[in-house]
């Protein structure tokens, strides 16, 4: 084929949550670029390509390498973990490529952490929702605040990815502090998402209270519920609101 790029969504990591489109454009490529711990989990299962990679923090160098490949007629993989178009490679590599007319380029989707996180705790994304990343590294922290503080004002379900890392220890903590202070209570259903789709992946349930001290990591997605959300057994509900429908009609 050559001249082409697919921007590659892998999801979670295990390869039970490649789509099959997805697997289709890894197959169809000649070259893999990525993140050196993402490429590592498509080794095992496509050990026949060649692989490019880069390290944590080399989003644009991932984005020219793929355009020097595609270039020479190679058709390239830049795959990314999650959906490629949620916080993934979609947005800078189209950014890079602006007006470039030689190069094909597919955006294949993949399963986010919003998603295969809520399967995990049953159904907390049952109404409208957002998804806001803590990393302050691209987005100042006060345009953060601004979004988490219009949310809960908006009684949006939160998913929060990018909770903590080593240099952002308390950001969850101070995350909580100003849901709470926007008017979500201390009771608010939460939960709790971690190693989605890997080893030692598991979930839980928990009070907003309770997740202001919780131990999270990069590699956790965290769930705040809205007003209706609640907690049913260990998994979390958000009503759409047809079974207060049925309840009006019954009376």
């Amino acid at each position: 084929m050559g001249n082409m790029i697919y921007i590659v969504g892998i999801g979670p990591g295990d390869e039970a949550y490649l789509t099959a489109q997805a697997r289709t454009a890894i197959e169809e490529s000649d070259v893999i670029v990525g993140y050196t711990v993402y490429v590592e989990l498509l080794k095992k299962s496509f050990p026949e390509k060649e692989y490019r990679t880069t390290g944590m923090r080399q989003e644009l160098e991932r984005c020219r390498l793929c355009a020097e490949l595609a270039a020479e007629g190679k058709t390239v993989a830049l795959i990314c973990s999650g959906d490629a178009g949620v916080y993934g490679m979609a947005s800078p590599m189209l950014e890079m490529l602006g007006e470039d007319k030689e190069t094909d380029v597919a955006v294949i989707p993949g399963i986010t952490a919003a998603h295969s996180g809520a399967a995990l705790l049953g159904a907390p994304l049952g109404h409208d929702y957002c998804t806001i990343s803590l990393s302050d590294l691209l987005t100042p922290w006060e345009v953060i605040e601004q979004r988490l503080t219009a949310a809960v004002q908006g009684d949006f379900v939160i998913v929060l990815y990018n909770p903590a890392s080593k240099k952002r220890a308390d950001y969850l903590k101070r995350a909580c502090e100003i849901m709470l202070a926007a008017g979500a209570g201390e009771d608010r259903a939460c939960g709790i998402a971690e190693n989605i789709g890997r080893d030692g992946a598991n979930s839980r349930v928990c009070t907003l209270a309770e997740l202001a001290e919780a131990g999270v990591n990069m590699f956790t997605t965290v769930f705040i519920g809205n007003s209706k959300t609640r907690i049913v057994g260990d998994r979390l509900v958000t009503p759409r609101g047809y079974v207060e429908r049925l309840s009006r009609e019954r009376d």
